[in-house]
């Protein structure tokens, strides 16, 4: 690496991104059986963070002949350096070209990181589509929320992972390490469970997401990587649950990763202190779709308080829900931090209505309430997230969004200390939602709406609005089909990556992109689907019925409520694994 790489990164900025040798980062064997490039579409600060992929990579190296990688998109000025010196992206560990791994394995977070995954191919000398592959190149493989609708991306990714990813890898890694040759490899992949290869799949083929039952039982890694750059979530992060049975309608990984499953107490308190003692991080972060769910919390609190007792670590919950009650739920464990930090809240519509609609299944009275005790417990920062564009919203809807703003500040007393910032999101529908066949709002539209809240919003108040061009890109890929692959490339080949990075976004390329393939944008993104449609995404098995999808739409309709199964019952949304349905794993953790 040295070698390759010494006299290109004096030139670029972040040279740390590229380096690699920090704190237990795991040793490259490039004699081992499998070799396994671990590829995070988007920088070294973005991917340090996201805990899917530190829990591959440590699983990978744990096991016997295997030898994983890490690989980041190299910000454009690196690769404009690597393709000006003639040169290959390889891995942080051994510095081996990604042409020469067996596998070159994506983590799928997001619709806007596309373009970096065929500009990571590219850099690495492995041929952007699948048909143009040799028996020599690597398998392409990829995972993650995104792989749910695998359509857009099948040109270009040899295999889809679906669900969860800690047993499959091994199952991945056995098919690479007793088979030679990429026709073969894929076939192996091909008889996994929850592993669809687009190749070789029929058309009425059906693949069903793998499910980790027993979170205790699941693997999780009892070290971290420490990086040297300060990355976007500074911190250990532990896994308290997965799945998530609240039904927020326009929430797309609240069904898919259904069914609910927690770790017990003892298992998070012996995995916290493992990562803390072998990292040094000074704070702990409980992770999960709403972390205030979590059936024992306090307990949980308390184990962990013993345990790190005299380590000087803060706990931190990254995603409370507005009606969680901050006061019963933080406790004594989590004041230092709170007192030190900011709360962020998602309330998501300005009215009861809307909120309604969406199954929201919080109030405005809940909102008050937890900014009065954020406020109580020595909060400074409150943000809060809505979205404008959600099926069923009036005019009455968006201006609700700065009339309710205006009366949490006047809830906290005009609290001159309480800053409140505010971010607005265009609705996207996604696939495996009830709002998977509405149409998106026009770009003209969502600036409508975001003018009418910013005419509106009280002058203290800091705005954040994302671009609607951007957002009506995701819904293109969101529900997209292959054509949208063709629209991908020739968006990357004219020049785009980093989507997602505001001054890396160049929307004009993408509308020229659309117009050399002849695809419509609207027809993705601003149409209407019909119940009886097929949908790209059919082919793949998440757990929850269509027909409660639909039945769902139309509670959203008339705005009625559907009551989460853990408190009131089985609601037939049809997530059944083993014979049980989702409701039955949140009673027997």
């Amino acid at each position: 690496m040295k070698s390759v790489m010494k006299d290109l990164l004096d030139t670029v900025s972040k040279p740390a991104r590229y380096i690699g040798g920090e704190l237990n980062a795991c040793p490259f064997d490039k004699n081992a059986r499998v070799k396994i490039a671990m590829c995070f579409p988007d920088v070294y600060e973005v991917g340090m963070s996201h805990l899917g992929m530190k829990i591959l990579y440590h699983r990978i190296n744990e096991l016997d002949g295997a030898s994983c990688a890490r690989v980041f998109t190299p910000w454009p000025d690196y690769a404009d350096a690597l393709r000006g010196a003639g040169r290959r992206l390889s891995g942080i560990e051994g510095g081996l070209e990604l042409s020469a791994f067996d596998a070159v394995a994506f983590t799928l977070p997001y619709e806007m990181c596309f373009t970096n995954i065929l500009e990571t191919l590219d850099l690495g000398g492995v041929p952007v589509r699948s048909d143009s592959r040799s028996d020599d190149d690597p398998v392409v493989i990829a995972g993650g929320v995104c792989a749910f609708n695998p359509e857009p991306l099948s040109p270009f990714i040899d295999a889809f992972a679906i669900g969860d990813g800690e047993e499959t890898i091994v199952d991945i890694v056995g098919a690479l390490m007793n088979n030679n040759g990429r026709a073969a490899r894929l076939a192996a992949l091909s008889r996994i469970d929850g592993i669809y290869v687009p190749a070789l799949s029929s058309d009425d083929a059906i693949v069903t997401k793998r499910v980790a039952l027993d979170l205790d039982k699941a693997y999780f890694p009892s070290t971290n990587v420490v990086p040297f750059l300060e990355t976007i979530h500074d911190r250990a992060v532990l896994e308290v649950a997965r799945g998530c049975t609240r039904g927020c309608r326009f929430c797309q990984a609240g069904m898919l990763y259904r069914p609910p499953r927690e770790r017990s107490v003892a298992t998070l308190a012996a995995q916290g202190e493992a990562l803390i003692r072998s990292t040094g991080y000074e704070e702990l972060s409980l992770c999960a779709l709403s972390t205030g769910d979590y059936s024992n919390l306090a307990d949980l609190s308390a184990a962990l308080r013993e345990r790190l007792s005299g380590l000087r670590v803060q706990l931190s919950l990254p995603s409370l829900r507005v009606d969680s009650g901050i006061a019963a739920t933080l406790g004594d464990a989590f004041e230092t931090d709170v007192r030190k930090s900011s709360l962020t809240f998602a309330p998501e519509a300005g009215t009861q209505r809307l909120r309604d609609a969406i199954n929201k299944g919080v109030t405005e009275a809940n909102a008050m309430q937890a900014v009065r005790e954020a406020v109580a417990a020595g909060v400074n920062n409150v943000k809060l997230y809505f979205m404008v564009g959600l099926p069923t919203e009036t005019d009455e809807d968006v201006i609700g969004i700065p009339e309710m703003i205006y009366r949490m500040l006047r809830e906290t007393g005009g609290n001159r200390r309480l800053h409140v910032s505010l971010s607005v999101a265009p609705f996207v529908p996604k696939a495996f939602t009830p709002f998977q066949w509405v149409a998106q709002d026009s770009i003209d539209v969502i600036k409508q709406k975001t003018h009418m809240i910013q005419q509106k919003l009280p002058r203290a108040v800091k705005l954040h609005w994302h671009e609607p061009r951007l957002s009506r890109l995701e819904a293109c890929f969101a529900r997209g089909d292959r054509r949208m692959g063709d629209v991908l490339e020739a968006a990357w080949r004219g020049g785009c990556r980093f989507d997602g990075w505001t001054e890396q976004f160049h929307p004009e390329l993408w509308d020229k992109a659309f117009e050399e393939t002849g695809v419509d944008p609207a027809y993705y993104a601003n149409r209407v689907r019909e119940f009886n449609e097929q949908l790209p995404w059919d082919r793949i098995d998440a757990g929850i019925s269509k027909a409660f999808l639909i039945e769902e739409y139309h509670r959203a309709l008339s705005a009625d409520v559907t009551a989460d199964c853990r408190e009131s019952g089985c609601q037939g949304c049809g997530m059944s694994v083993g014979g049980r349905c989702a409701r039955a794993y949140v009673h027997s953790v």
